[in-house]
């Protein structure tokens, strides 16, 4: 292994330069042309330029781009392009060895790399599968045993299938780590050790990345051989097309101002992001009682409600979709024209992922932040990683315009009362003139009832043996 100081780096392309490539000029086999064309696309994106020749001579890359870029792209065409020599129609499972793994952070980004993989391989005799967690693991055995050339998968998933004996990684010739930091995020290092295990050491491997942190490039220096380092765009920067706005507000006034943005100017599809899996929940609750079409989506609902809400999102049907940070990395949503942040990530970072969900394929898009009080040490460390200050919006004043989710708890003894019986206690009445405080209280004569007074009851019932108690002798009764 070389060091990272030895790797070769590849700049970004001129502007003009930029706008001169084709897919053609990048040495591409017809039938991938035929399927980019087919796809909308006429030229390469920056990292799919510089990408894409060191892929196909073999180069292990490391890839920097921001989010929207097309960084599936830049390794899908050319390892399809490699692996064309072995594409048969063949129904045997050995001719059909797994040759590529992909690894992704997400289910949805894994199945949104494997449906790219499918259109860009329509006109080659490729198969692909895609495995992660949530869903049976029943069909997905049954896919692998039929022999896949490309897997595209989460790493706790896959590890099932090598316990399973379900999927043969022997072979594999080509390894990419998709979103290689929201894997170092989420923990995942000890499971790809443990994957890595299971492959060949001689192989190409591409890392491909939102952003390189220190941590990210350590890892890149254990894995890569002499890597060709891409890196289109300053670390974390956002979208160039990506317009922002904050509101400073009230966390009580947060909703309301956001029921009044969707409304006043007619959001048909906005993302709208909160921290907690529970606030998403009650978000999405609440919108709809204030007549908002609204959806939840985090990692507590199941892999075919995630998908439902996504697929209507994207469709129109459900103009809001409240996601966690689950969303903030691999959801590829066209021309996705507003997300907001109703409450701040506490990383920074987090706010440039968030926000790369708009402004992508040339679109503009726009980012709002609704910021209360208490964030306003968040919102000053996402200015500091961006190296400017954020404009700020006059933020109008909004009459109510949601209903309450319930209504507010009433004082204990106001409850009381109000369920008492009424026929419980007499009405009072004042005491007759001349009664003397001083004494207990005893009643006149006239109130006392007719007859013997009552004797009180013994507090202590019949004398029994003790022995009787213990299960002894009893004595019989007089």
């Amino acid at each position: 292994m070389s060091s990272h100081s030895d790797a070769s780096t590849a700049q970004a392309p001129d502007t003009p330069r930029a706008a001169t490539t084709s897919f053609d000029a990048l040495g591409l086999i017809p039938e991938l042309l035929r399927a980019v064309t087919e796809e909308g696309y006429r030229e390469p994106t920056p990292i799919q330029a510089k990408a894409i020749p060191p892929i196909l001579q073999r180069r292990d890359v490391m890839g920097c781009a921001q989010t929207g870029t097309g960084k599936t792209a830049g390794f899908t065409l050319p390892l399809l392009q490699l692996l064309a020599p072995h594409a048969n129609t063949s129904l045997s499972p050995a001719r059909h060895p797994t040759r590529v793994l992909v690894l992704t952070p997400t289910r949805e980004l894994a199945a949104q790399v494997e449906e790219s993989v499918r259109a860009y391989s329509k006109y080659l005799p490729l198969r692909t599968a895609v495995v992660f967690g949530g869903v049976d693991i029943g069909p997905q055995m049954k896919q692998l045993h039929t022999g896949v050339e490309i897997v595209v998968a989460t790493p706790g998933r896959l590890l099932d299938h090598l316990h399973q004996k379900s999927v043969n990684l022997s072979r594999v010739e080509f390894l990419v780590l998709d979103e290689a930091d929201r894997m170092l995020d989420m923990g995942f290092i000890p499971d790809i050790k443990r994957i890595l295990a299971h492959l060949p050491p001689r192989r190409q491997n591409l890392l491909f990345s939102a952003t390189f942190p220190e941590e990210v490039r350590r890892l890149a220096k254990e894995l890569l051989h002499a890597p060709v380092t891409v890196e289109v765009a300053p670390r974390n920067a956002p979208a160039d097309l990506v317009t922002h706005e904050v509101h400073l507000v009230p966390e009580l006034r947060k909703r309301a101002l956001l029921c009044h943005l969707i409304r006043s100017r007619d959001m048909r599809q906005v993302l709208v992001f909160v921290r907690m899996k529970r606030d998403a929940n009650r978000l999405a609750r609440q919108l709809k009682q204030d007549g908002i079409i609204a959806k939840e989506i985090h990692s507590d609902r199941t892999q075919v409600e995630r998908m439902e809400a996504l697929d209507e999102f994207k469709q129109g049907k459900v103009p809001v979709l409240v996601a966690t940070d689950i969303a903030a990395r691999g959801l590829d949503i066209e021309q996705l024209p507003f997300v907001i942040n109703y409450e701040l990530p506490h990383t920074p970072e987090d706010y440039v992922h968030r926000i790369g969900r708009t402004g992508r394929a040339g679109m503009p898009g726009e980012a709002i932040s609704l910021v209360g009080p208490e964030e306003i040490r968040f919102l000053e460390e996402i200015e500091r990683l961006l190296k400017r200050k954020l404009p700020r919006a006059a933020t109008p004043e909004i009459r109510s315009e949601t209903r309450p989710s319930h209504r507010p708890r009433e004082p204990r003894h106001e409850r009381a009362e109000r369920h008492a019986p009424r026929h419980q206690q007499p009405p009072s009445r004042p005491a007759a003139p001349g009664f003397d405080y001083s004494k207990p209280y005893e009643p006149s004569p006239s109130q006392k009832p007719a007859g013997p007074e009552p004797v009180a009851p013994s507090r202590r019932g019949p004398v029994r043996p003790t022995a009787a108690l213990l299960g002894g002798k009893r004595e019989p009764h007089k």
